[in-house]
């Protein structure tokens, strides 16, 4: 694994705790010598992120559409910042050059793009590792939708735990050195089927 793909906030949200908990990532990509690739921006849980990875000597690639450039402030200071047409060719550019995708706290941006990368896991579409980090337990009620799916079959039961999540970076990451994705999504005929 070399690069991670972050997805979080462009706002810095209504703790200071956000703000460390993106700080400490960045601390871990940088420490574990993994490239963070991001939406670009200099504002916000990205920018923390993203400046935290810089100052302690690791590399960011941004991906920024067109659009956003000068709304989310390009962030000046990057490894490498690929400016794109659409939101889609972000997320699709994002993927392309990530390993494995970690969910700060963010709003429904971020929201869109760890469902669309779940989505891409479960038809096989990318085998790598998804996480949420769970600073402040902002992530307890999309665990608890997660489960309630699962519970109520909409969604396969091999896919309950298919998203990792922990309260630190560390525990994190660490997951994702073991992750072992599950077989790709089969559709159910009858409800014995999993």
């Amino acid at each position: 694994m070399k690069r991670i793909a972050v997805f979080c906030g462009s706002s810095a949200g209504a703790s200071e705790v956000y703000g460390q908990g993106a700080a400490e990532l960045g601390k871990e990509l940088a420490a574990r010598k993994l490239t963070l690739v991001y939406g670009g921006s200099s504002v916000g849980l990205m920018g923390t992120v993203a400046d935290t990875v810089l100052a302690e000597g690791g590399e960011a690639i941004g991906v920024l559409p067109t659009f956003l450039e000068n709304r989310e402030i390009a962030h000046k200071n990057l490894s490498e910042l690929y400016i794109v047409d659409s939101m889609h060719e972000r997320k699709a550019k994002m993927a392309e050059l990530a390993d494995g995708f970690v969910v700060l706290p963010g709003g429904a941006g971020t929201m869109d793009e760890f469902f669309e990368i779940f989505t891409w896991a479960q038809l096989g579409l990318h085998r790598k590792p998804c996480g949420l980090l769970n600073t402040n337990r902002y992530y307890d009620p999309l665990i608890t939708m997660i489960n309630h799916m699962a519970d109520e079959q909409f969604l396969q039961e091999k896919f309950r735990s298919m998203t990792l999540s922990d309260t630190t970076p560390k525990g994190l990451l660490d997951q994702f050195l073991s992750y072992e994705p599950p077989a790709v999504k089969t559709f159910m005929t009858t409800k014995q089927q999993v």
